[in-house]
């Protein structure tokens, strides 16, 4: 296939994306051609060089992102169109993987563009993209259909005023220690933990710097479960691991920056019973949410009572040499290379799926 890795990205998980892309790029089976677009941090799209790409496939760094180059920008309709200092050119392609983590990647917004662009893409469309970023609407669609969650209490910037009043709701609801996190951001991106009252102000103001509302919710003596997700129609979950961080919690350093962070304990100990729960839980969480493609759903797991409760889920997770997803699918009997071909073989089925649509009478 010819495919396009889109990755870089305005976020706050930029650096992040630089070092997924670069895993992603070599375990590519080599029969691929690949194409990097580069988005850089004010948004703009820029056409790699042929030379980034050979030094990646060399090195074990992450991936460069030029921005002085050819421009590429979508057009409705006609897919992707280069435009560099020789004129314009459309970008033949067979497939974009995204491998864009947060806001202005994971979210929804390039997954729309891409729908009006009319090209197939790997991972969720744009509802499933919008709702697993928006931790306050994926909660909600999981209670709905069920499904056991972590409580939280959501947090506007209106709320943040009153920090007495906010600081008795989580006191009424679950109490101290608690987290702080904003409600559409990943990575641990902006998040705190709290052990009482006086540190809720400073933990809601960093929060609110990265979204226009922040979720707050109870510490859990609990075990770090997740597990990954593949399909459309019909997805199944491999067996679950455990992310035992090292850190007081699995933040952003422990995720991406030292090798020590944590350990990835692949399969989890879990007891027959829980593990089936998880992967259950798991798939019924994926289809609330409207995912398709791949997601990685992250659980807690009581350390007291083995009680099982969704956290989260990522429509586009992890793909550096130490994330959890790539990792999981492997150790399930999936190779990465085979993964990568999997989840662009879904996203061509779904834009043909979505090809045999009506939209007009």
């Amino acid at each position: 296939m010819k495919v396009a890795i889109l990755y870089g990205g305005k976020s706050g998980e930029h650096e992040v994306s630089l070092r997924s892309a670069a895993s992603v790029v070599r375990h590519l089976d080599a029969s691929h051609k690949i194409q990097l677009i580069g988005v850089a941090k004010d948004g703009a799209w820029y056409l790699q060089p042929d030379s980034v790409l050979q030094t990646c496939l060399e090195g074990d760094q992450p991936l460069e992102l030029r921005a002085d180059g050819p421009t590429v920008l979508a057009v409705p309709g006609r897919g992707l169109r280069v435009y560099g200092a020789r004129g314009s050119a459309d970008l033949r392609l067979d497939v974009v993987f995204p491998v864009l983590h947060g806001t202005f990647g994971e979210d929804g917004t390039v997954q729309g563009l891409l729908e009006c662009a009319e090209l197939p893409y790997v991972g969720a469309d744009v509802a499933g993209s919008a709702i697993a970023m928006d931790k306050e609407l994926a909660k909600s669609l999981w209670l709905q259909a069920g499904l056991p969650v972590v409580p939280s209490i959501t947090v506007r910037r209106a709320d943040a005023d009153d920090i007495g009043g906010l600081a008795a709701r989580v006191e009424a609801a679950f109490g101290w220690p608690a987290f702080v996190k904003p409600a559409r951001c990943g990575s641990s991106v902006g998040a705190s933990k709290i052990s009482g009252p006086s540190d809720l102000q400073g933990a809601v103001r960093s929060a609110l710097l990265y979204d226009t509302k922040a979720v707050i919710e109870p510490f859990v003596q609990a075990r770090e479960i997740e597990c990954a997700v593949l399909g459309n129609d019909e997805p199944r979950a491999f067996p679950p691991g455990e992310i035992v961080p090292s850190h007081e919690f699995y933040d952003y350093d422990a995720k991406y920056i030292d090798p020590d962070g944590a350990a990835l304990v692949i399969p989890a100990a879990l007891d027959e019973a829980t593990a089936a729960r998880v992967m259950d839980v798991a798939v019924a969480a994926y289809r609330a949410a409207s995912l398709s493609g791949m997601a990685r759903v992250d659980f807690f797991v009581d350390k007291k009572d083995g009680t099982v409760r969704l956290n989260e889920a990522n429509s586009i997770p992890g793909f550096t040499s130490i994330s959890m997803y790539p990792m999981l699918c492997e150790a399930g009997g999936l190779p990465y290379a085979a993964l990568l071909d999997e989840l662009m073989e879904l996203a061509v089925g779904k834009k043909r799926d979505r090809d045999e649509l009506r939209f007009s009478r």
